[in-house]
């Protein structure tokens, strides 16, 4: 996988992981506000016929763009497989034990049959073995208790499940916005 840049918007709020291409555009546009980091990457361009000299652009691992400013509020990062089994560290909810992704399925807790919903909350991990013993039952009746809760990240906690190549910078960056437990 190709470096990537943590695309910003202009307050600050995570939106997207772009290529180092699509990053030089925004400089070039003059649309990056602010960048945060140590600078990671040079492009380097044509030849001035005026000096001589070869035009550098410096890009950072993090930049905030010019534009619209999208509320915290907006709809929730999309569930997908390899999030979730992101978020669920490839342990199986039921077992414990760690797997593949190739290994891993989608567990609804309660049933899509009893009504359950495709969402966060309602989903984890679990190993083929374990999701097929539980089969069209909740974790209670058949007596498989989780051993999570599963819970929806936050815009900050989805980058860092979307990108498993992130940069110290970066992840400095999307750590301060983790919700925080307390035990």
């Amino acid at each position: 996988m190709s470096a990537r840049v943590l695309r910003l918007d202009k307050a600050g709020f995570p939106m997207e992981w772009i290529g180092i291409e699509q990053a030089a555009c925004f400089y070039v546009k003059n649309q990056v506000l602010w960048s945060l980091g140590n600078i990671n990457w040079t492009l380097h361009g044509g030849i001035s016929r005026l000096t001589g000299k070869q035009s550098l652009l410096s890009i950072a691992p993090v930049i905030a763009v010019d534009g619209q400013v999208y509320p915290k509020s907006h709809r929730p990062p999309p569930l997908t497989n390899t999030a979730l089994f992101a978020r669920d560290h490839h342990l199986c909810m039921y077992c414990g034990d760690k797997f593949s992704k190739s290994l891993l399925t989608r567990d609804h807790i309660k049933p899509r049959a009893q009504g359950g919903s495709d969402v966060w909350s309602n989903c984890v991990a679990a190993c083929r073995r374990c999701n097929n013993l539980k089969g069209c039952r909740t974790p209670e009746q058949a007596n498989m208790p989780l051993l999570a809760i599963p819970f929806k990240p936050n815009k900050f906690e989805y980058m860092v499940l979307a990108n498993r190549n992130i940069l110290v910078d970066q992840m400095d960056y999307l750590a301060k916005g983790f919700v925080k437990f307390s035990a």
